[in-house]
């Protein structure tokens, strides 16, 4: 019993003395720690994962509601990215293609407005038949009004003196019979025996060409649309040539006639030499194995020389791809004497074959349809009563003589 008490007492002293010895360790270790004598080892540590950006809170309105809770105002959506917007080809409208109206319909509305028209012509024709007793006062009153209407000298003359001796030999009994015999004289000045057809019929090898010449300011370019919509009335196949170069809008103004009938129009630049656009048309037309092609030549004054030139030029050139079958000029009826002038320049320089007489209505002489064919020895071939795109027809001479002694 006294030796395990020993034993115990022993292990309690060993025990405090290891705690003392402890204790004392420790101490000096701190003492060499703050002297700086001793340095503590640090173990490495990992560097701190960047914690990730919280998503954006709602945004809080300013105003609160009436229960005093904020309103949440959702945040803005994400922009999507921007597409580039889609061009959208333009609708090009295929033009209207126009009937035009036949010729034979078209005559009998010319002939019907030909009649409603009274210049001086028809008036001094209408008094004479109805006067009771035809005195020298009357033949000289009759002949000044026929000279007045441009019938001209010699076609005046003629039929004064053919009228005179009528109705001395003959007698009139009436003013029916007066009007016949004055109808046959004045159909005789007209003379109804020229050929008026159109040289339009192609041949084999190479279509008909209409050369179109004219003074500026006669209707030239509409004329040459008309005539397409005549040309188109009888199923030709049609080219048209726009060698009026020298005025800026022809060109356009021609493509729209031939859009209208859906005839295609040959064109160049501003400026180009006529003769060469004259030869690409026809080149077309030889090319499309079309019926016809009608060239429009640029409006020029008479008394231009060397304009008149160029018109040779471009029929020399038009014909070493085809002949030209037709040179029609066109004249303003209401220019009398001067047109006149007109046709006798342009049918030197190009062997004009026919006339467009153009306006003849309202204030238009009607005798220069006489005097002109007198003095060139060229039909009439077409007349124009209006700005109507169907007001464009063979002239008929039996139509017109009519239509001057209607009352």
């Amino acid at each position: 019993m006294a030796a395990v008490d020993l034993t115990i007492l022993l292990l309690i002293i060993i025990g405090a003395v290891a705690l003392v010895a402890l204790g004392v360790g420790a101490l000096g270790y701190r003492s060499q720690l703050r002297k700086g004598r001793v340095r503590p080892e640090i173990e490495p540590t990992e560097e701190p994962e960047e914690p990730e950006e919280p998503a954006p809170a709602p945004a809080r309105a300013a105003d609160e509601d009436e229960d005093g809770s904020d309103t949440l105002v959702a945040p803005p959506p994400t922009a999507e990215p921007e597409t580039p917007p889609v061009t959208e080809e333009p609708v090009v409208e295929e033009p209207v293609v126009e009937e035009p109206e036949p010729t034979e319909s078209r005559l009998i509305r010319l002939r019907r407005r030909l009649a409603g028209q009274k210049n001086a012509l028809s008036r001094g024709l209408l008094k004479l038949i109805s006067t009771d007793q035809i005195d020298e006062d009357t033949w000289e009153d009759f002949e000044d009004t026929l000279l007045t209407a441009d019938l001209g000298i010699g076609p005046t003359t003629e039929l004064v003196e053919a009228l005179r001796t009528k109705l001395r030999v003959e007698g009139v009994a009436g003013s029916d019979q007066a009007r016949e015999t004055l109808r046959a004289e004045l159909l005789t000045l007209v003379d109804p025996s020229l050929d008026r057809s159109l040289g339009t019929d192609a041949s084999a090898e190479h279509p008909a060409v209409v050369m179109v010449v004219g003074v500026n300011g006669t209707g030239k370019t509409t004329s040459v649309g008309k005539l397409a919509r005549v040309l188109v009335s009888e199923d030709k196949d049609v080219v048209l040539g726009a060698a009026d170069t020298f005025r800026a809008a022809a060109a356009e103004q021609l493509s729209t006639w031939g859009e209208r009938v859906g005839v295609p129009t040959v064109r160049g630049d501003e400026g180009s030499d006529p003769a060469s656009v004259a030869y690409d048309a026809v080149q077309a037309g030889v090319d499309g194995e079309s019926d016809v092609v009608v060239v429009d030549t640029a409006g020029r004054l008479h008394t231009k020389t060397g304009l008149m030139d160029e018109l040779g030029k471009v029929k020399r050139v038009i014909e070493k791809l085809a002949p030209v079958t037709e040179v029609l000029l066109v004249i303003d009826a209401t220019t009398g004497q001067n047109g006149l002038t007109q046709a006798r320049i342009f049918s030197e320089a190009v062997d004009v074959t026919g006339i467009v007489l153009t306006k003849l209505d309202g204030s238009a002489k009607g005798g220069i349809v006489v005097q002109v064919q007198r003095e060139l020895g060229v039909p009439v071939k077409l007349v124009g009563l209006g700005e109507g795109a169907d007001d464009l027809a063979p002239f008929d001479p039996e139509g017109f003589v009519d239509a001057l002694l209607t009352d």
